[in-house]
């Protein structure tokens, strides 16, 4: 093997590491902004459910549907962020 194989070689295991997939935690910052959707989401839920038995003031109903409302504005946001990115990337010239 020359020196400019080995060179190659010695470069790609290098490299191979950054281009492994990370573990699946929610370290990330998708990670993190999911879990507080989901968090959010089941927060308003829970606070609906006990309007609904009258354990809950109907200002906290109006609060955690606000907030439902505008988590789930945020996500379609972002979803129609990266379905316009990706939408760019494919008219993209190869």
């Amino acid at each position: 093997m020359d020196s400019a194989a080995l060179s190659a070689v010695q470069s790609y295991s290098a490299s191979r590491a950054a281009t492994q997939p990370g573990k699946a935690s929610g370290d990330s910052m998708f990670g993190r902004m999911a879990m507080d959707f989901a968090q959010t989401l089941a927060q308003g839920e829970q606070v609906a459910q006990q309007s609904m038995t009258g354990d809950a003031d109907p200002h906290a109903l109006v609060q955690a549907l606000a907030q439902t409302e505008l988590a789930v504005e945020t996500a379609v946001t972002v979803r129609n962020k990266v379905v316009e990115a990706y939408q760019e990337i494919l008219r993209m010239p190869v």
